[in-house]
């Protein structure tokens, strides 16, 4: 498994492939929701096993923090440790770009995940695309 910051348009398509398979198929998210207007700032990443994406996430800096979105795994490469890789990408790029606090809005289930590489829950839940989610914060 290969983390990259994307680079190309083919790149940006297999992070796109992955978030909509993720998000818009077997969670219902509206894919107008799901690609939206925030996708030309952000620095994307995609993660590949041999060429075949199977992961991604974005990132962009609000309000001073790195703020960590779009992370998802295909389902056969969950609990394998593939979201641990993206995240650890994703916070070195923030490290290297100046950034110490970074934050994300996880969907609850995904909370324990999320606690286990550091982060924690400062906010109550509220509904995103209509699934319940909590904000999470960490320092880096």
């Amino acid at each position: 498994m290969k983390v990259k910051v994307v680079q190309n348009q083919k790149e940006l398509e297999d992070a796109y492939s992955v978030r909509k398979i993720v998000f818009v198929e077997e969670q219902n998210v509206p894919l107008e929701e799901e690609i939206d207007q925030y996708e030309n700032e952000a620095t994307h990443f995609v993660m590949y096993q041999n060429d075949s994406p199977i992961g991604a996430g974005r990132f962009r800096i609000v309000d001073g923090f790195g703020k960590v979105e779009r992370i998802c795994v295909m389902k056969d490469a969950r609990k394998t440790g593939a979201g641990k890789a993206i995240m650890n990408k994703i916070e070195d790029h923030a490290s290297e770009n100046g950034l110490h606090k970074l934050k994300l809005n996880a969907q609850t289930h995904a909370i324990p995940f999320y606690a286990g590489l550091g982060y924690e829950v400062v906010s109550e839940e509220f509904l995103d695309a209509g699934i319940p989610h909590k904000t999470m914060v960490k320092e880096i």
